[in-house]
């Protein structure tokens, strides 16, 4: 799978976008005092709970992400070895005695004509028969836009890793100003004269 890995680039990103799934971007939080002197950041819980919901979005969609990276991984293989069988039915010129899966634990024996046809399973319980040349062409196609797809998912769990921690540093500094306000706070009453 490595050859293939190489081989296939990654597609273009659209323009003006980071990420192939749209993901939004954190901002970092540099001047904690000018974002908290907003008007709109009045109330620090307000502000972390937004912050929380951003984390928890963020979060839901790396295991949308991670599912959707095994799965392409797990298929890429499937589409290989089906190449790969039907490069084998190419070659064959004779009858040729196998054995396949007839349901769960129970094999049975077979003889395999030579044939110039193989049946594809495209999913949605469908397949389709195709001419050997045609099932190739088909496969290869389905393999690079696979590794395509896995190349833009794996970019986007690179930039989503990026905005989880971004917004976890964003809550932290928040919290730690939070913490300094009422500390100042304690001071202040503290050394006020009564």
């Amino acid at each position: 799978m490595t050859g293939i890995m190489d081989s296939v680039e990654m597609p273009k990103l659209p323009e003006n976008q980071k990420t192939f799934a749209c993901i939004p971007e954190a901002v970092f939080l540099e001047e904690i005092d000018t974002f908290m002197s907003q008007p709109e950041n009045e109330n620090c819980e307000k502000v972390l709970q937004r912050l929380e919901e951003q984390y928890g979005k963020y979060r839901l969609m790396a295991c949308n992400l991670e599912a959707w990276r095994r799965k392409l991984k797990s298929k890429i293989p499937d589409l290989e070895r089906s190449l790969e069988m039907v490069n084998v039915l190419r070659k064959e010129d004779e009858e040729r005695e196998t054995q396949f899966l007839l349901s769960d634990q129970v094999f049975i024996k077979t003889l395999v004509p030579p044939t110039k046809t193989v049946y594809l399973w495209l999913g949605a319980s469908v397949m389709l028969e195709y001419p050997l040349d045609e099932a190739e062409a088909l496969l290869n196609q389905n393999i690079t836009s696979a590794v395509g797809n896995l190349k833009s998912v794996e970019h986007d769990q690179d930039f989503l890793r990026d905005q989880i921690t971004t917004t976890e540093v964003n809550m932290a500094r928040v919290h730690n100003w939070r913490v300094k306000k009422r500390q100042a706070a304690t001071n202040t009453t503290a050394t006020t004269p009564a």
